[in-house]
């Protein structure tokens, strides 16, 4: 076998994994790692080509690497609920909530009518990991679900969750990753409440250049031109910021793989790199920000989210 080849004795070898958001960035590189571990991964994104090149490149470094791709776009609710359906009951032992959009200029709105950012980056990965329960119990799952260090600045406005009277981009950035960071902690103690071998975590790659800010501005095309030019300069500066002070993609990554793989790492724990602000370094445990300590947010969020998104998580059943 390929010395760089993955091997039934792997730590990962015989166990699923889905990574959202994995034809590209951050994802791409958590699907090379997880390969690498021995995992049968599952690419999930929303463009096929996209899909085609990231298992191309994870190939050609990882020759006998197990993978496939799968369509999902999480910004729409039927295809989360198709792509659940594919999968036909079978374990999985790792979700890797990873996707996500990044302030676009204008306000968009995903398939069922939430603001894009907040509908895809949370409502999305709420509902897949709702109809995926029953795998993820009978796999005894790791759920990792990736924030940001913009969850600091992060409020949850529940009287205008969808920036349907004011749309400010970075601030419903903020509000998307807050709600991710709540999620992963509520699902923890959701779990461990209903006795069930979820093993919840969360993870931020701190300051780390992706394609992110990149895919976003693409959304404004339908901009004036002056509109589109400043949203693509500012998307040159901020890459270039994060570049000086921040690390690479695969840098980045490694706080997510670590809240996967690192037997260090424990349910209901929140990682990121070690330097100064979190912004770069070795993975370690992270700060939580003290508004997402509070049970009564975080109780208040879920029963939004089932509302908006219609799934709700059956823990009886699964007992």
């Amino acid at each position: 076998m390929n010395a760089q080849g993955t091997d039934m004795n792997a730590p990962l070898a015989g166990q699923t994994a889905i990574v959202t958001g994995a034809t590209g960035g951050l994802g791409l590189e958590t699907a090379l790692g997880l390969t690498r571990q021995g995992a049968h991964v599952i690419v999930a994104g929303r463009n096929a080509e996209k899909g085609r090149l990231a298992l191309e490149h994870i190939r050609a470094i990882l020759p006998e690497a197990r993978l496939r791709f799968e369509g999902l776009d999480l910004a729409s609710l039927a295809s989360v609920a198709r792509f659940v359906e594919r999968l036909e009951h079978a374990p999985v032992h790792i979700l890797v909530n990873n996707a996500g959009v990044m302030a676009p200029g204008s306000r968009f709105v995903t398939k069922d009518g939430y603001e894009l950012q907040f509908g895809t980056n949370h409502l999305g990965h709420f509902a897949l990991t709702g109809r995926l329960l029953p795998q993820l119990v009978a796999g005894e799952a790791r759920i990792v679900t990736v924030a940001s260090l913009a969850a600091w600045k992060g409020r949850i406005p529940f009287a205008d969750l969808n920036a349907s009277d004011r749309y400010r981009r970075f601030e419903r950035y903020r509000q998307s990753k807050l709600a991710n960071l709540l999620f992963s902690l509520e699902l923890d103690r959701r779990a461990k409440a209903a006795g069930l071998p979820l093993h919840a975590r969360a993870a931020h790659p701190g300051w780390s250049t992706s394609a992110i800010i990149t895919n976003s501005v693409s959304l404004d095309r339908s901009r004036s031109a002056l509109g589109h030019g400043l949203a693509c300069l500012q998307d040159r500066l901020g890459n270039a910021v994060f570049r000086l002070l921040g690390q690479s993609i695969a840098e980045g990554a490694r706080p997510i793989l670590h809240a996967v793989l690192s037997p260090s790492a424990r349910d209901g724990g929140y990682y990121g790199p070690d330097g100064r602000g979190e912004r770069r370094g070795e993975p370690t445990e992270a700060k939580i920000p003290p508004v997402a300590m509070g049970l009564p947010l975080a109780g208040k969020l879920w029963q939004a989210s089932e509302r908006m998104t219609g799934v709700r998580y059956d823990w009886e059943a699964l007992r």
